[in-house]
């Protein structure tokens, strides 16, 4: 069963910076796409970053310049790195997978991390 684990979440000051990660976990052969989602109190969850298995990237307006997404294809790993950090990036992030691919055969499958949570401090 495929699970996706994240790590790397807290509390940190305006300015600051912290590293996501987040690793698929249970047979997993392939991964189409890895991507990064966020969602605040009362507000919708958003795109913030994503990587395709080939490399090209998709960065949220609100995040270009200070938040870099990569990912370890071997590992299954998805990493986002996330500078100058405002108040207003606090929320719980969310990792997600497309088109995963399983070593048992089965049809892809799309999944998503319990989330982890973001707090910046003033």
């Amino acid at each position: 069963q495929v699970q996706l684990v994240e790590s790397g979440g807290g509390l940190v000051q305006s300015g600051g910076s912290l590293r996501l990660s987040c690793v698929a976990t249970g047979n997993v052969f392939d991964i189409t796409t890895m991507a990064w989602y966020r969602q605040a109190p009362g507000k919708q969850r958003e795109l913030v970053a994503s990587m395709a298995k080939g490399g090209s990237t998709n960065i949220g307006d609100s995040v270009k310049g200070r938040f870099t997404i990569s990912r370890d294809n071997a590992k299954n790993t998805v990493y986002l790195e996330m500078n100058s950090l405002k108040p207003e990036d606090t929320a719980v992030y969310y990792c997600n997978a497309v088109g995963v691919i399983t070593v048992t055969p089965a049809p892809s499958s799309d999944y998503w991390g319990q989330g982890t949570q973001v707090t910046v401090s003033t």
